[in-house]
């Protein structure tokens, strides 16, 4: 069990505290603070792994609050954060929800989530490792559908002889002690030295032609069949098309169906029953050798896998390193003295959100999760209200808070050129696809920068996110005609970016509609 547990958060090891933040600066500009935080939260979950068990189940996870304006990072820290550590994650909304009797999705459907997170992610782990056990099975069978009736298997099966026995009737007459007993009497073959008439040594003779020929062509099958592998193997038949029935498994959830879910969920509920209870459907398609090898390799995998294995594991590794980010959790406080039945329902699923964060007992599918070391990050603006709008035993369950800056023009910058999946490395990549090279001059990046950050002081700061629509609106002409400038080296020049947003940048009511 101490292994099991090891593994689920990587070696004792791990990573420090210090080399988590540096990972996220890979992708993520700014929020030191933030960084700090949830490095230190991730830490602590693998500490608490290495603790006696006594002491384990003391230990609960610090949840973190995050708030700031849209596009600083919230967002991005905690799904970066969750890939670092290779835990189950799941991000969600928290408007999404209503209170218990209202129509909608109940808060425990966001552990059922997670939950079928956990179990495709260790089923996805497990049939990795069991590929090399399914790849010869799938051979096989694709040698069945390119030369039907030459398995060897199928073979043998034909070619094993029947014992040379005769059944003889019943041998105690009427008064039998037993009803319907029969004997079986093993009659040997006669030996050379004994008398046969003509007719039955003709009848021998015409059995051992039909089976030798019978042999040459299994043998003739089996040679085909081997030059067939090889061509397999060397990829010369990937094209070639062959006839396969697939049978597409029903999937059912009756938590789902039967546990507060919107009327699309309880309608497809419905349906997958209606075809459990039918046993699935099967169907008859003409697919490419390529094809039918990834269709044949999941058949097989689902038949190696061990489900009841999968789910174990999966609920322990959700139990113990599942992450829940809850987004748009300020929409559900209540600012103070306001009443009306909107307010009620947003206290409701206050209400009904504390006990998962506390640490309760959720019916899934895979069996029940139990949700008291699940690490919860909640994050949202609260532009309209504050984290003391909430209810004071939610506020507890959240003891650490942290503010993210608002991005400055120097963080814009270094967003549009330092992560690895920078906006202007995005941009160059997609039309270096149609011939057209672009060169972001320094000063284009700094005006890009400059304006951004302008814009979000006048208008809604969206954060990184106004860099998109700034680019898109630099290049939005050389988008459309991109087929025409092939071959070309185009520079992006402070000129070329005023030339684009001239009129935009110097009228600040079109900033608001426009940018």
């Amino acid at each position: 069990m101490e292994e099991t547990k090891t593994q689920v958060l990587g070696s004792p090891e791990g990573l420090t505290p210090a080399q988590i933040v540096e990972k996220l600066d890979t992708y993520i500009i700014g929020q030191e603070k933030a960084k700090r935080h949830v490095a230190v939260a991730l830490r602590n979950r693998q500490r608490r792994i290495q603790l006696p068990e006594e002491i384990r189940e003391e230990v609960a996870p610090k949840n973190i609050l995050m708030i700031g304006p849209t596009g600083v990072g919230k967002t991005e820290i905690a799904r970066r954060l969750a890939k670092l550590c290779g835990a189950p994650f799941i991000k969600v909304e928290a408007t999404k929800y209503t209170e218990v009797g209202y129509v909608g999705r109940d808060v425990e459907s966001m552990v059922r989530d997670l939950m079928a997170v956990g179990y495709n992610m260790v089923k996805a782990e497990t049939q990795e490792k069991l590929k090399a056990k399914a790849e010869p099975l799938v051979e096989e069978e694709l040698l069945d559908l390119l030369l039907p009736g030459s398995s060897a298997k199928k073979n043998t099966k034909h070619s094993e002889k029947k014992p040379n026995v005769q059944i003889m009737g019943n041998i105690f007459g009427d008064k039998s002690p037993v009803e319907g007993s029969v004997i079986q009497i093993d009659i040997p073959k006669k030996t050379e030295g004994e008398n046969t008439t003509p007719a039955q040594e003709a009848n021998v003779s015409q059995k051992e032609e039909a089976e030798q020929t019978k042999n040459e062509n299994t043998g003739d099958m089996s040679a085909t069949r081997e030059k067939f592998r090889q061509m397999l193997r060397e990829g010369k038949l990937e094209d070639r098309s062959v006839d396969i029935t697939v049978t597409q498994q029903p999937h059912f959830d009756g938590i789902g169906m039967f546990g507060g879910g919107n009327p699309e969920e309880i309608e497809q509920g419905i349906q997958s029953l209606q075809e459990m209870f039918a046993g699935g459907r099967s169907r008859r398609k003409s697919v490419t050798v390529h094809e039918a090898r990834q269709i044949l390799m999941a058949e097989n995998l689902d038949r190696l896998t061990d489900s009841d294995k999968v789910a174990d594991e999966a609920k322990e590794r959700v139990e113990q390193s599942g992450i829940i980010f809850i987004d748009e959790i300020d929409k559900i406080a209540t600012k103070g003295g306001e009443g009306g039945r909107q307010n009620v329902s947003r206290e409701g699923v206050q209400r009904d959100i504390l006990p998962i964060v506390e640490g309760c007992d959720v019916n899934t599918k895979w069996g029940v999760v139990n949700t008291t070391h699940i690490l919860f990050i909640g994050a949202g603006a609260f532009s309209l209200s504050a984290p003391s709008d909430l209810i004071p035993e939610l506020q507890g369950r959240f003891p650490l808070r942290v503010e993210l800056e608002a991005l400055t023009k120097a963080d814009f910058k270094r967003i549009l050129t330092e992560p690895k999946n920078a906006l202007i490395k995005q941009y160059e990549a997609l039309l270096a696809t149609e011939g057209v090279t672009l060169n972001f001059t320094e000063e284009a990046i700094d005006r890009l920068a400059e304006i951004a950050e302008d814009v979000n002081s006048h208008a809604e700061n969206i954060g990184a996110r106004r860099l998109h629509t700034i680019m898109e609106a630099v290049l939005e002409e050389l988008n459309f005609s991109a087929d025409i400038h092939k071959g070309e080296n185009i520079a992006i020049d402070a000129a070329y970016v005023n030339e684009k947003l001239k009129g935009v940048v110097q009228n600040q009511d079109l900033e608001r509609y426009i940018l």
